[in-house]
């Protein structure tokens, strides 16, 4: 399973551990790392910089050979800490670095110059090649089998279309719950994967057994898209707290939307509520709760170390 992904990271398998909101976590990434792959953890799960500043430290001194590990930055505007973020990252200094939503083009510059490799989540052609052309390392091609915010288009069409377009490696993101489904993305032209629904049932994350328990029992017929979350379609378990209140943003926020002058603070209140609630899920006994997943939890049958998950994978 040697590809262009383990070249880059100097990996033993060409999977990456998913950035995960509130779920990511050092000690899931350090046993990642152990495993042979490379794992991710969102800069936004830590709350101050001095918190992520610990973490880099943590996982520089666990770091073994065979492993990698980066950080995932949210690089528009709703990250008001995405500067500070992206300087503590330069610093320190980590593998790698995903960005998200937005250009990429600033984290490019001052990651390379840091000797940092940068990948950038896309959904498309155009915005892989503006990427590309940006001078990122790979492109993370999210499909619409991806968890939590996902694509438009199926593991095949995006995965074919962007490695016979971009000159970069192309990540698959989406849709891998064992090894079936990595060679089947290594076949369409994929020099590696993005896995995280399947880590969310590990003994090593932060979250509750609840939604570790939720992630064994439901499949993936019980994935809906919801946009009550961030605005934006985000894929989770359809709970009855998630019957309940329902998929689609309320009348008054589908009213704001069409302001032109309102709308990004719309977006950005939906965005702090929703994320407000998937803590309270992930972090709390509640009732209330709203748990992202992706279809590939269809794989998930028990609870399990990381290491014994990667070997599922890989095996």
């Amino acid at each position: 399973m040697q590809t262009k992904l383990t070249q880059i990271l100097n990996l033993k398998f060409p999977i990456i551990q998913a950035p995960m909101f509130l779920v990511s976590n050092v000690a899931m990434v350090s046993e990642a790392m152990k495993s042979g792959i490379a794992g991710c953890i969102p800069a936004l799960n830590y709350r101050t910089l001095d918190q992520l500043r610990s973490a880099i430290k943590a996982l520089k001194a666990s770091k073994v050979e065979g492993g990698a590990f980066g950080f995932n930055l949210i690089v528009n505007k709703s990250n008001v800490k995405y500067k500070g973020q992206l300087e503590v990252l330069c610093e320190e200094g980590c593998d790698f670095i995903i960005t998200s939503l937005g250009s990429p083009e600033a984290t490019i510059k001052q990651a390379h110059a840091a000797g940092i490799k940068v990948f950038c989540d896309v959904t498309d052609l155009k915005f892989a090649k503006k990427v590309e052309q940006l001078g990122a390392d790979a492109a993370i091609a999210v499909n619409n089998e991806a968890g939590g915010h996902r694509g438009n288009l199926s593991p095949q069409e995006l995965t074919n279309l962007l490695s016979k377009e971009l000159s970069i490696p192309v990540i698959s993101a989406g849709g891998v719950g064992c090894k079936a489904d990595i060679d089947r993305m290594l076949s369409y032209g994929a020099e590696g994967v993005s896995v995280g629904s399947p880590f969310i049932a590990s003994v090593e994350a932060g979250v509750t057994d609840d939604y570790k328990k939720a992630c064994v029992a439901y499949g993936a017929k019980d994935i809906i898209m919801t946009e009550r979350i961030s605005g934006t379609p985000c894929t989770v378990i359809n709970t009855p707290y998630v019957q309940k209140i329902g998929t689609k943003t309320t009348w008054i926020e589908s009213l704001l939307n069409k302001n032109k002058s309102l709308k990004k603070w719309v977006k950005m209140i939906r965005f702090s509520i929703g994320m407000k609630a998937t803590e309270n899920a992930a972090k709390k006994a509640t009732y209330k709760t709203v748990w992202v997943a992706g279809p590939s939890i269809e794989h998930t049958t028990e609870i399990l170390p990381v290491k014994m998950i990667v070997s599922k994978l890989t095996t």
